[in-house]
């Protein structure tokens, strides 16, 4: 007897092998897969016909475009067959959740549009009446996927009596019914008032770097709690928006291939370049363009993103929409952000603050709005510096409003213990909080507080209740001008980018460095936010505290039998 031919398994070996060339996430996707074939105590097992069953459907359906069949690279057998081929011993599906991110261009979508028709024509979960969703943030972008799956589904009724009677298409609704069993395919989005209630057994989020917010993703994840094998497929490129929930996918998924965090029912696959420099190297173009494992893809893909390539260097206008678009990397959106995230995030750590050397700043903003102290402690040790930071948050107006205008949930944060919310009834910021927190703070780790920094703005009836506290700290009042901050504006990125500065976790605090834009007036910069909405003052205060912390005098008593 033949032995089965196991698609999944092959493409995984070849990738970690090297055969194929692939992102750093991808190849630790690829042994995922691998080490967990091997593992005897998982609780799932990888059924190879199923997920033959589904390559071998989607290989049989015709590109809209050409009316050919579909040929299906390793990297596409690879996330339809793990999706379908992965279940635990009661016969349900493990991957109940997946993200599936590469270039533009690269079959995502058509390979969505399959899955989908799939689930409808030869889905199991549930029996009948099955909803598949094809859902974006516009009707518009929801439309692009449910046309692909209905100009694959008129190929196939086509050419098969038996598809063509128990199918129905209603154009106006965006709506295939499979007759038989009561099962759709809908086409949704954001915009459509009636998505609450659904029950989506298969949903798909299509472009889903464009969402602002987690609305969408939300209301499906919901509609989906009372089901006993759904699955939520976030399928993008990437995107600009830093603050955004994909974003926030995207960091996560890292912790998930590298171990740190356990999920093994969220399935990852992330065709990226590994760093910009890869962009002259067409060799490594496959890593963010899977599609050019096929070599006629390879040669269409090269040929068409060369002169874009060549022209963005050429021009000078820079590669940041190139590495966006066509290499799937993110990007902040402005080309004048103040730091760039991925060198913020990697001097994320842990460390000791107890009986530290501390900087203090404070930047109080509006009493309606955001307040922030930020803390810069000095390892004298190795010379370097570490940054906590706390905000309190103004409600005036109500919480869920500014919630939805910030599109920052300050509610789970401040369960979390990232933020305080006012407990004043006027919903504008308790200083007593504010200034409670400080001294608690420094009392809890004994800190050896060489400064209060603060900006003058809003801060007179702040003073004189710290006057009232008999506080015996060194008050230091920062203007807020060039002559002030530029130099250690500069000083801060650069020890940030040399890795003499770090900081714990801290999501507002990243949300203000991902806000913050370099303003260059007179040979001066300048810290600014694109938009009024957007919050940089936690990292405001920490420039206040390393206005003064950089003019720290290191201890180099240990260095002087050196030069003795």
């Amino acid at each position: 007897m033949a032995k089965i031919r196991d698609y999944v398994t092959e493409y995984a070996k070849k990738v970690v092998n090297g055969d194929i060339i692939a992102s750093k996430k991808n190849v630790k996707a690829c042994q995922r897969h691998l080490d967990d074939s091997n593992d005897s105590e998982l609780p799932y097992h990888f059924d190879v016909k199923k997920a033959n069953h589904i390559i071998k459907f989607l290989e049989m359906l015709p590109d809209p475009k050409t009316g050919k069949q579909l040929s299906l690279g390793g990297f596409q057998k690879f996330i339809a067959g793990s999706l379908n081929g992965w279940y635990d011993r009661h016969g349900y599906k493990r991957f109940t959740k997946a993200y599936i991110s590469m270039s533009r261009k690269n079959g995502k979508t058509l390979l969505i549009s399959g899955m989908a028709l799939y689930d409808l024509l030869m889905g199991k979960d549930p029996l009948n009446e099955r909803l598949i969703g094809l859902s974006a943030n516009s009707r518009d972008q929801a439309g692009i996927a449910y046309d692909m799956t209905l100009a694959q589904l008129k190929a196939i009724r086509s050419v098969s009596p038996k598809v063509k009677s128990m199918t129905k298409i209603t154009p106006s609704a965006k709506e295939i019914l499979n007759t038989n069993d009561r099962s759709k395919v809908k086409a949704v989005s954001n915009e459509a008032a009636n998505l609450e209630g659904h029950q989506f057994s298969y949903a798909i989020i299509d472009e889903y770097h464009e969402a602002k917010d987690k609305k969408i993703y939300e209301t499906l994840r919901r509609g989906q709690v009372l089901l006993h094998n759904p699955i939520l497929i976030i399928i993008s490129t990437a995107g600009t928006n830093l603050n955004g929930p994909m974003y926030e996918e995207y960091l996560y998924i890292d912790k998930i291939l590298d171990g740190v965090a356990k999920n093994e029912n969220y399935f990852v696959f992330c065709a990226e370049q590994d760093d910009e420099k890869e962009v002259y190297d067409v060799k490594t173009w496959i890593k963010s363009n899977p599609l050019m494992e096929l070599p006629e893809m390879a040669q269409l893909l090269t040929k068409n993103i060369q002169p874009e390539v060549k022209t963005a260097i050429d021009s000078g206008s820079g590669l940041n929409g190139i590495l966006i678009k066509n290499f799937n990397m993110w990007r902040a959106a402005s080309t004048e952000s103040y730091l760039d995230f991925n060198d913020w995030k990697k001097n994320e750590t842990d460390f000791d603050i107890h009986g530290s050397k501390t900087y203090i700043g404070l930047d109080l903003s509006r009493a309606d709005d955001l307040t922030a102290v930020s803390f810069v402690h000095l390892d004298e040790d190795n010379q370097e510096y570490y940054v906590t930071s706390h905000s309190f948050v103004a409600t005036k107006g109500g919480l869920d409003g500014k919630i939805d205008r910030d599109f920052i949930d300050y509610r789970q944060l401040a369960e979390s213990g990232y933020c305080t919310i006012t407990d004043l009834q006027s919903g504008i910021i308790n200083t007593d909080q504010v200034l409670n927190y400080i001294e608690d703070y420094i009392d809890k780790y004994k800190l050896d507080v060489q400064a209060l920094c603060y900006d003058p703005y809003s801060i007179h009836g702040v003073i004189a209740e710290i006057e009232r506290r008999d506080w015996p700290y060194n008050l230091v009042e920062i203007r807020q001008g060039p002559q002030t901050l530029s130099n250690p504006i500069l000083d801060f990125r650069l020890k940030v980018i040399n890795g003499d500065i770090k900081h714990h976790k801290n999501p507002l605090l990243d949300i203000a460095i991902k806000n913050a834009v370099a303003k260059d007036t007179n040979d001066s910069l300048m810290i600014e936010k694109k938009m009024n909405r957007e919050k940089i003052d936690p990292l405001m205060a920490t420039i206040f505290a390393y206005v003064m912390a950089c003019e720290h005098e290191w201890d180099t008593e240990t260095l002087m039998p050196l030069f003795l």
